[in-house]
C-alpha cells in the first residue's frame, strides 16, 4: 500500500437524498485547513480505491465530515454510501489544496460559488471565525438540479442567524420551478446581472474575490464571465480575484 493512512471510524451517515449523503468520521489525528481536501480510501474487492474529498467540518470540530454523491458505476462513492456506524475507513493524514483563506487577498466581499457537493469546503470555511473577521460580506451561492438537493439548511440557517446581513445565501435550481431560487446557470446570470441584482452587491475587481468550486463546466464558464467584467485568476506570483477548484 503506497498511501499512508489514518484509520477512521464512521460515527454517522446522513442520507440527504437517494444519492447525496454525508459521512462523519472519528479520526482526530488528521490535520487540515478549512477549505482543503484529503483522500478517502476503502478496500473493495481486494483493491485499495481512494478519491479526494473535501472536509465539511471546521478544523476545530470533534469529527471529520465529508459530503458526497453516489455516482453510477462509481465503486468508492457507492461503497461509502453503504457504510454503517462503527465501520472503518482510511483517511489521508493531512489536508491538501489552496481553496483556503490565507491564499486570498484582503477584499471587502468574498463570493463562494458552488455546484452540488462543491458547497462542502465553503461550509468548512464558514464554520471558522477567520472567514467572518476577514470580509465585510460573504455571499454563498449553491446551484443544484432539484430543490431537495439544497442540503445543510440547518447549518446555513445558523450562519444567517449569527451573522445577519453580512451573510447572503443564494440558490439556483435548474430542473424545476421554485419560489425563492434563481433558475438557469451561474455564469449566464453573472453576465446578465441577475446574480448581482439578487444579492444587491456588484462584483468589482477592487472589492471582490470569487471562489469557484464544483462542476468543471461551471468553473470554466464562470471564470470567462468574471474575466469579462475585469477580474483575473489569482496566483501567488500575480494576485487576482478568482480562485478555482474542479470537483472531478
Amino acid at each position: 500500500m503506497t498511501e499512508k493512512w489514518i484509520k477512521g471510524e464512521v460515527v454517522s451517515v446522513k442520507h440527504w437524498t437517494e444519492s447525496l449523503y454525508s459521512i462523519r468520521v472519528a479520526a482526530p489525528e488528521v490535520k487540515f485547513i478549512a477549505g482543503q481536501y484529503t483522500k478517502i480510501g476503502l478496500n473493495i474487492n481486494n483493491e485499495e480505491i481512494a478519491r479526494p474529498y473535501s472536509f465539511v467540518n471546521s478544523p476545530n470540530d470533534k469529527f471529520l465530515e465529508f459530503y458526497s454523491v453516489s455516482v453510477p458505476n462509481g465503486p468508492l462513492s457507492s461503497a461509502l454510501q453503504k457504510l454503517k456506524n462503527g465501520d472503518q475507513i482510511n483517511i489521508g493524514p493531512n489536508g491538501n489544496g489552496f481553496l483556503i483563506l490565507n491564499e486570498i487577498p484582503e477584499v471587502e466581499n468574498i463570493w463562494m460559488l458552488a455546484t452540488g457537493t462543491g458547497i462542502g469546503p465553503y461550509l468548512s470555511i464558514l464554520r471558522t471565525e477567520e472567514s467572518w473577521n476577514k470580509f465585510k460580506k460573504v455571499v454563498l451561492v449553491h446551484a443544484v438540479r432539484y430543490a431537495k438537493e439544497l442540503t445543510y439548511q440547518k447549518t446555513i440557517s445558523e450562519l444567517k442567524e449569527k451573522y445577519g446581513e453580512r451573510f447572503i445565501y443564494v440558490t439556483y435550481v435548474s430542473r424545476e420551478d421554485t419560489k425563492n431560487s434563481l433558475k438557469g446557470r451561474i455564469p449566464e446570470s453573472i453576465a446578465s446581472g441577475a446574480l448581482q441584482q439578487k444579492t444587491g452587491i456588484e462584483i468589482f475587481p477592487k472589492n471582490s474575490h470569487v471562489m469557484l468550486c464544483g462542476n468543471p463546466a461551471m468553473v470554466k464558464d464562470t471564470t470567462i464571465q468574471l474575466k469579462n467584467i475585469g477580474l483575473k485568476k489569482h496566483r501567488r506570483s500575480s494576485p487576482g480575484h478568482i480562485t478555482t477548484e474542479n470537483y472531478w
